[in-house]
């Protein structure tokens, strides 16, 4: 008996097919708003985690400068060019720290030449002790790292940018006058860190930036590797040991992995914020599918009263509504899915310039919730009018012209 109710309904989906497409127009356009910006919130974490993910266990210190903002790497932290650590700061802190690894970094920014007749360029340089870069840049793309005072590494950024390759040499100053560095390695691309930004950057020796800038015993920040106990701890004992006097910081403190934390929770709402401005566009539609339902009944009461009046039961004349409603919201939903592949394909390109997170679990995920929130939507919507249609009174309803 419920197979003659599925063709009814697929009958008057025919019947009216003007009608029934608008009307899964616009689930296709819910659907596709929902899951698109699901699979860009997503895609956007993703980018950022994968950026990111190296510098997590790190807890950076940076001189007190007096408002507490410690930025991103880069040169100081944040602080200002004329604060530095002491070296009496960094023995505190290595101590601290212990067993983990607390590694000192000088960093400036010089003018410098690529290669014979090449134009001037500013870059910034990292002055590292030799025996501690391989904790802070674990990776090289190509190359190795330098043994000597005459050896840097460089940023996979800037070798790009400027054609360096292994072997290549630097001519530090603008004539010159801090000498030549020879390229061992090629640093793999680090995206963004909190730390030190090296894509384009150089990283000399620390004996070397030492003696070139007479800049011995005080640096601009200290990286602490945390490889043994939770990062939110170090920094915890960092302040205790450096800022005893609250009212005279000696150093601001940063935590990555908080700062991770808030970053992710931060895209986590935007991502629910712009889901939300597509879920609108759902309950526009569903808005549609409501009056279409509401117009089927009123155009089909003598036909219901004809039903009603040979012994059709109420649940009956609700399913044949319900399937009405269904078939809108599965079909609809399903060729929404498969365009928010297009739409999210496209977002993610134009938006975030690449599209290798968008076959990912949490992607997908959107996609599917896109297209369980059409249907759903649909079958509320359908409720009302199948109940309207199921209780009239059949006598009536024969009556109707």
């Amino acid at each position: 008996m419920s197979k003659i109710f599925w063709e009814i309904s697929k009958r008057n989906i025919r019947i009216h097919m003007l009608r029934s497409t608008l009307a899964m127009l616009g689930i296709i356009i819910g659907v596709v708003a929902i899951a698109s910006m699901g699979i860009l919130g997503n895609s956007m974490t993703q980018e950022i985690s994968s950026s990111l993910s190296s510098v997590g266990d790190s807890v950076i210190v940076t001189p007190y400068a007096g408002g507490g903002g410690t930025g991103m790497g880069g040169g100081g932290g944040g602080s200002s060019a004329d604060l530095k650590l002491t070296d009496q700061n960094y023995q505190q802190i290595k101590r601290a720290v212990a067993p983990n690894v607390a590694i000192p970094v000088h960093s400036t920014s010089e003018h410098m030449k690529v290669g014979v007749g090449s134009d001037d360029i500013v870059a910034t340089i990292y002055g590292l002790p030799t025996d501690k870069v391989k904790n802070l840049l674990p990776d090289l793309q190509s190359g190795d790292y330098s043994n000597g005072n005459s050896g840097c590494l460089v940023g996979s950024t800037f070798a790009k940018d400027h054609n360096v390759q292994v072997g290549s040499r630097i001519s530090i100053g603008t004539d010159s006058e801090y000498g030549t560095l020879r390229v061992t390695g090629i640093i793999k691309e680090r995206g963004m860190s909190f730390d030190i930004s090296t894509d384009s950057a150089i990283v000399a020796t620390q004996d070397w930036f030492e003696n070139t800038y007479n800049d011995k015993d005080e640096y601009n920040e200290v990286v602490v590797k945390v490889t043994s106990g939770d990062t939110a701890d170090v920094k915890t004992t960092i302040e205790k040991q450096l800022n005893r006097n609250i009212k005279e910081k000696t150093v601001s403190v940063t935590d990555s992995k908080a700062t991770l934390s808030t970053i992710y929770e931060t895209f986590s709402t935007v991502t629910t914020f712009v889901t939300a401005i597509g879920g609108i566009s759902m309950i526009v539609a569903g808005v549609s599918i409501f009056n279409i339902m509401m117009m089927s009944v009123n155009e089909r009461i003598k036909e219901i009263g004809i039903m009603r009046s040979i012994g059709t039961q109420k649940r009956e004349v609700i399913s044949m509504f319900i399937y009405e409603a269904a078939i809108i919201g599965v079909v609809g939903s399903l060729i929404g899915g498969l365009l928010s592949l297009l739409a999210g394909y496209a977002v993610s390109a134009l938006m975030l310039g690449t599209t290798q997170y968008l076959f990912t679990v949490a992607s997908m995920q959107s996609i599917v919730e896109g297209v369980g929130f059409g249907i759903i939507v649909c079958l509320l919507c359908g409720l009302y009018p199948a109940w309207q249609a199921a209780n009239l009174n059949p006598i009536d309803a024969l009556r109707h012209e």
